[in-house]
This record gives C-alpha cells, sequence and structure tokens, in this order.
C-alpha cells in the first residue's frame, strides 16, 4: 500500500516533513511564496517544489504528480490570517487570502483523490466559507472529521491549538489519539535547554539559525526584570509602557515576558523571535528565543535547514516560515491516522 501526497500552500514543509515520516510519499509541495523553496527542497527528500499561485493551478497539474498505482492524498493547509483571533475588529471577508479554501475545494472537487487534509485555526470553524468547504466534500462523497486539538497534546513543545480536518472517500475517518500515537507532552526545557547560550544580537558560530535579535537598553532593563511565567506587573514603574497601564492594555499581560522551562511554549507565531509581541522571552537568558529555539518549539528537528550554507539569516523572512509551518510532530500524527485508515479500508 502506498499514499501519494501533494501538499499545496507547502510553506517550509513541516506537514510533509511529518507526513514523510510516517510513511507517506510526499511527491510535492507547492507554494507561491520563493523562501520557501530552499527548506522545502533541502529538507523533504525525493519530493519536488512548485513554485506556482494556488489560484492559478490546474487540477491536471497535480493529478500528473501521482503514481497511478498509488492512494491519493491532497493536503490543504491555506494561509490562516484571515481566520485568525489576531485579526479581532478587522474585516476578514477583505483578506486577499480569504478565497483560498474556496480554491482548495475547487480542485478536491477536479481530482477527487482518495484522502483529503487541511490544519488551520480554531476560528476557522465558524466561518461560512468552511461550512462551504465541508459541503463541498460531502457532495463528492467525502466522510470528514474536523476537530480542533492542542498540538502539545501529540508531543508538540507548545500550546497551539489547531483545526484538524480529515476526509476520505474510502470510509469513516478520525485522526488518532495521543494515547495511540504513544506522544508524550514536551516541555521548554525538553525542546531548547541543550542549545548553546548566546546574548541579544549574537549567533551561535555553529548554527546561523541559533540567532537572537538585538535588544534596546530599555527592553533588556525589562527582560531583566521578568519573571519565568510573569507579566509587566512584576517590573519597577519606570518599566512599564504607558499604554499598559490605560484600561485596554489592562488584558495584555503577556507581551514583553519570559517563558517558562517546566510547561510548552505559548503558540510560535510569524513575531516569535520580538521580545514584546508575546511571552518570547528566553525562561533564563536575557534575550528573546532565537530562530532555532521557534522551529524546535515548532518540532522541527534541530538539523532543518532554512537557509543555504553562507546564506543570510533574515529575522522576519524565516520567522514567517517557522510562524507559519505545520508542526511537525502534528504532521505525523496526521499522516500515520491517514496510513492505518488506508490500511484497514
Amino acid at each position: 500500500m502506498k499514499i501519494d501526497a501533494v501538499d499545496l500552500f507547502c510553506g517550509a514543509g513541516g506537514l510533509s516533513y511529518g507526513m514523510q515520516h510516517a510513511g507517506i510519499d510526499v511527491r510535492a509541495g507547492i507554494d507561491l511564496d520563493p523562501a520557501c523553496r530552499y527548506p522545502y527542497s533541502a529538507n523533504i527528500r525525493k519530493s519536488k517544489f512548485l513554485l506556482k499561485d494556488i489560484s492559478k493551478l490546474q487540477a491536471k497539474e497535480i493529478s500528473k504528480l501521482y503514481r497511478k498505482s498509488s492512494l491519493k492524498l491532497l493536503a490543504g493547509c491555506a494561509p490562516c490570517q484571515p481566520f485568525s483571533t489576531l485579526r479581532n475588529g478587522q474585516d476578514r471577508q477583505k483578506s486577499d487570502k480569504w478565497p483560498l479554501l474556496n480554491e482548495f475545494g475547487r480542485l478536491v472537487k477536479s481530482i477527487l483523490p482518495d484522502f483529503v487534509t487541511m490544519e488551520n485555526v480554531p476560528a476557522l470553524k465558524g466561518q461560512e466559507v468552511f461550512e462551504n468547504f465541508i459541503k463541498t466534500l460531502s457532495d463528492a462523497g467525502y466522510h470528514i472529521m474536523a476537530k480542533v486539538v492542542d498540538a502539545a497534546d501529540y508531543g508538540v513543545p507548545q500550546r497551539r491549538k489547531r483545526l484538524v480536518l480529515l476526509a476520505s472517500r474510502k470510509g469513516a475517518i478520525r485522526l488518532l489519539s495521543p494515547e495511540e500515537l504513544g506522544c508524550k507532552r514536551k516541555t521548554v526545557t525538553d525542546a531548547i535547554a541543550n542549545l548553546r547560550k548566546i546574548n541579544a544580537g549574537e549567533m551561535d558560530s555553529l548554527d546561523p539559525l541559533h540567532k537572537a535579535r538585538s535588544l534596546s537598553a530599555l527592553n533588556l532593563a525589562r527582560i531583566r526584570a521578568s519573571k519565568p511565567g510573569g507579566t509587566w506587573k512584576d517590573w519597577p514603574s519606570h518599566l512599564v509602557s504607558p499604554c499598559h497601564t490605560r484600561k485596554e492594555g489592562e488584558s495584555f499581560k503577556s507581551v514583553y515576558a519570559r517563558m517558562e522551562w517546566q510547561k510548552p511554549s505559548p503558540t510560535i507565531t510569524t513575531q516569535s523571535s520580538n521580545f514584546g509581541t508575546g511571552r518570547f522571552g528566553h525562561p533564563e537568558q536575557d534575550r528573546g528565543i532565537s530562530l532555532r529555539e521557534a522551529a524546535i518549539l515548532q518540532s522541527f528537528p534541530q538539523e532543518y535547514k532554512f537557509i543555504p550554507e553562507g546564506g543570510v539569516v533574515e529575522f522576519t523572512t524565516l520567522g514567517r516560515l517557522i510562524g507559519n509551518a505545520v508542526p511537525v510532530d502534528l504532521g505525523y500524527a496526521i499522516g500515520a491516522s491517514i496510513r492505518l485508515h488506508a490500511k484497514h479500508n
């Protein structure tokens, strides 16, 4: 039994890498972002990267990537920004990424792969575009499972709630439980305690991705006054920003804060290398987490390549690739669930 997968919106390859390690043959990853090409190609063996706009992609271009003798899986983790709770107060419908889930549905309807999977933020579940996608799958004869899970339960060392969808034309399908997969919860200690110590603004000479942003004198004073798991309320008053003391700032207690060693990290975002954008301060060292630490907290292996040797470490670009990725270990759980389902159907 062979399952061939094509990964739409593949990004840096988190889902592909996880599915591949679950025994699925990932034939190709497709993304519009050219920054994805190197990490995807360098880490997802025997798979090709295609730089294409999904909205302009034709079904026949995908169909020819599958082998005739294999079962077919189409993955499509469309960008989550339109559905993210971070967009509260904004008009989600105006995002240019809003129609991408419809494009995924268009391709599923045309290709009719044996299996479909998608991962996204929980807020998507209440949107009309998601209900339309479910109807498209149902009308095409798919059995569908969609549930919100915490990636931390599947061994990812961060709290990250995600909506996972699995669909099959071969019968009822489900996501295996953490217990069935033998998953153990991991902490920040488990994930990054072994990395070499660096200061703010420094890079590990042995790993260019283990690089931390510089801090201003004010933010250096703030992180030195911060306690793991604490808030800016722990600081002396002269370090507190005026916006935090106003009524609307009272709820933002997790900015300018340190992680805790003995717990999973908070959700890794595209801005997780910025100390001021969340609880992204190192638990012990006076700096924000490095790009490598962010990637490991997304369950990428420490040796995962994001830039070629001698390449430039660009925080904004790499932060986007890392923060938007499907955690590798959640990708493994998805792949293992599909493989077991295929075996019994």
